[in-house]
């Protein structure tokens, strides 16, 4: 510990070694005693564990199966505690871990000390600059993984180029007040499209952000197929697979929602009018209205769970993500609901099988505890859930 705080020349930092997953990390110790952590001497954020432990869950799951050199970039690692766990709890053949805080990149050198680990290159560069530097084919990586503060827009278009074709591209935002739409214009501006204030706003969030690499990714000649999402209360993760083939699919428009009853349709092209109550409607996008989850690939990091020491959680949320996996976009909520029957909601287990009762899918869903996807409209759901005692 001395050798590290003489190094950083952080004589009144006090530095703890802590375990995640299977891997000793060096982090700040007032990252985890502060409510909110502190950016210096590096930023280490302890409540993105369950972040990090899907990120090694679709990572694991990814490389099992990837038949090319397995080569992992990460553009702005921090003190690298997500690097750091890939390349000790999975098998990769070369890491390179980037940052632009000298710290920060000390402090995951120690780290991999630490850990006894060999394959890691450190390289201290701003990350379009890095991503840059491998955007030649025999430098991309297999998983390229991009976390910075804010919006990942600005690196879309270097995280692609640096991603290898059949390569996963990983970016996480936290911008959420400007994709939850508090501030439509900034969204509009890094994003290409606009939110609607819902009750499923995360989900309109997600879209954005796919909408947005899709539309990069085809400009460059290159497709995009989401692989797996994640929304918690602080950020927002997608997982895609980058391919160098043009995109020849229709997979970007509009979520149309009415305000007055509840409707709510996915389009190619906007609507003004709701179809139910003839309604003005209100218009998310443009954004990504294709899948969000590959069913096969989330059911294979359901599989990996068992070999992986990550929190219990991740497993509960992936059965969810399995279940909603080819639902149709857009989900509802029992509170929603019951606002506008005007009486207490019916338990979520009723809820569903009395929508397949009547005929229609219905599923649960991982982007909200008392939140139901299915194919039944507004009126369709209040009709069924009157019925139940």
């Amino acid at each position: 510990m001395e050798k590290i705080e003489k190094e950083l020349e952080f004589s009144n930092e006090v530095f703890q070694e802590i375990v995640e997953g299977n891997t000793k990390i060096l982090v700040p110790r007032k990252s985890i005693s502060d409510k909110v952590p502190p950016k210096k001497p590096a930023f280490f954020n302890p409540k993105a564990k369950l972040n990090r432990d899907f990120s090694i869950i679709a990572y694991a799951t990814f490389l099992k199966k990837f038949q090319g050199p397995k080569i992992f970039l990460e553009g702005l690692a921090g003190i690298g505690a997500r690097g750091l766990r890939v390349a000790n709890e999975l098998r990769i053949e070369k890491m390179i871990i980037n940052d632009l805080n000298p710290s920060a990149l000390k402090m995951a050198e120690y780290s991999a000390g630490l850990n006894g680990l060999k394959n890691i290159e450190f390289q201290e560069e701003e990350a379009c600059r890095f991503l840059s530097r491998h955007a030649k084919n025999d430098e991309r990586g297999s998983i390229v993984d991009i976390d910075p503060f804010g919006s990942p827009a600005s690196f879309f278009d270097c995280g692609i180029r640096a991603t290898m074709h059949g390569g996963i591209l990983s970016t996480a935002a936290t911008d959420l007040q400007v994709l939850n739409g508090l501030f439509q214009g900034a969204c509009k501006r890094k994003y290409g499209g606009v939110p609607v204030k819902t009750e499923y706003g995360n989900e309109i969030a997600i879209r954005l952000i796919l909408g947005c690499l899709r539309t990069v990714s085809a400009r460059l000649g290159v497709e995009i197929i989401p692989m797996f999402v994640e929304s918690e209360m602080h950020y927002y993760r997608t997982y895609v697979k980058v391919l160098n083939r043009p995109d020849q699919q229709e997979n970007t428009g509009y979520i149309l929602h009415c305000k007055n009853c509840g409707h709510r349709k996915i389009g190619l092209e906007q609507e003004q009018e709701c179809e139910l109550c003839k309604s003005k409607i209100s218009i998310a996008g443009p954004l990504w209205i294709g899948k969000i989850f590959d069913k096969a690939f989330v059911q294979n990091m359901l599989l990996e769970t068992s070999n992986l020491t990550v929190d219990k959680t991740c497993e509960k949320t992936l059965v969810k993500c399995i279940k909603e996996s080819e639902m149709q976009a857009t989900y509802f909520t029992l509170d929603e609901i019951a606002s506008k029957m005007k009486s207490s909601p019916p338990k979520l287990e009723n809820a569903i099988l009395n929508l397949e009762k009547n005929g229609f899918l219905a599923s649960v869903t991982a982007f909200n505890p008392t939140g139901f996807r299915t194919n039944a409209n507004v009126e369709e759901i209040i009709k069924i859930f009157q019925t139940i005692q």
